[in-house]
């Protein structure tokens, strides 16, 4: 499986982290994150990532800042991208699950390591369940590409 992963100036350390724990669990990174400490405006990584996720050059993307809301509401913005903002485990899964999200986003100034390695594990190993969920993803593209609902006009 392969697995983008972008990141601001906030989240250097964490990023490093969690690549080599992906890595370590056999996963193929592509980083297009900052490894400068210096500021960088998170948008550029979460376009950067999306890209890649859309290409299908990944399967699914992590998204890390300072809160990860910044990054994953720029994330949001693009056609195609489902990103869950999380700070824990059971809302990364049920974002899989439920959502079929296809990328992720937590903050480093929130979340511990451990945590975060334990939403990252949650979130990969959960299966987009379909069925009664298909309605709502299909009424969040339709959102996406119209900006209405057409059951409610």
């Amino acid at each position: 499986m392969k697995i983008v992963i972008g990141n601001d100036h906030v989240a250097v350390e964490m990023k490093k982290e969690i690549k080599a724990y992906l890595e370590e669990k056999g996963y193929e990174v592509t980083d297009v994150g900052t490894d400068n400490p210096e500021r960088f405006n998170f948008p550029i990584s979460a376009y950067k990532a999306s890209q890649v996720l859309l290409r299908g050059d990944a399967d699914y993307g992590i998204l890390i800042c300072g809160t990860g809301v910044g990054i994953g509401i720029a994330a949001n913005k693009i056609k195609g991208i489902r990103c869950c903002i999380c700070s824990e485990p059971y809302t990364a899964r049920l974002s899989k699950q439920h959502n079929n999200s296809n990328m992720i986003a937590f903050g480093a100034r929130v979340v511990g390591i451990e945590m975060a390695k334990m939403i990252v594990d949650e979130w990969l190993n959960a299966e987009y369940q379909g069925g009664r969920h298909q309605v709502r993803v299909d009424m969040i593209t339709e959102l996406e590409e119209t900006g209405k609902l057409s059951e409610i006009e």
